[in-house]
């Protein structure tokens, strides 16, 4: 028996929600949804990519950023990319060609979590 599975809520661990939402609004160019006051959510594509503070939330105390990358794909690849570049992002790496055809950059958000960015079309699912 197989079962229909569906990603749809990823956690982003932030210990400011009002700055991540401004950061993440800044580079996604949408404003997010406040769903509590520790939690800000958006839409990606029937997926939720949920920003958390767990002190503002009142869960206790905080935690630290996700310990690896979460990839994300998207057509305005370059257009996203001179987005990051330009917010308060602690580390963009220049985009990089892999030899497995991904076209990709990654970055660190102000909270440490790690996150790379790829062009649409060029995802490699193994």
């Amino acid at each position: 028996m197989s079962f229909e599975l569906k990603l749809f809520r990823v956690i982003i661990p932030v210990s400011d929600v009002n700055k991540a939402a401004k950061f993440y609004s800044s580079i996604f160019g949408v404003p997010g949804k406040r769903v509590s006051k520790g939690r800000h959510y958006f839409n990606m594509s029937g997926v939720t990519f949920a920003c958390y503070d767990p002190v503002a939330d009142g869960d206790g105390e905080g935690i630290g950023p996700n310990p690896d990358h979460v990839y994300i794909s998207v057509e305005e690849f370059d257009d996203l990319y001179n987005k990051v570049k330009s917010a308060q992002a602690s580390y963009v790496s220049e985009i990089i060609d892999q030899s497995w055809g991904e076209r990709i950059f990654y970055f660190n958000d102000p909270f440490g979590n790690k996150l790379g960015i790829v062009k649409k079309g060029t995802e490699f699912t193994g």
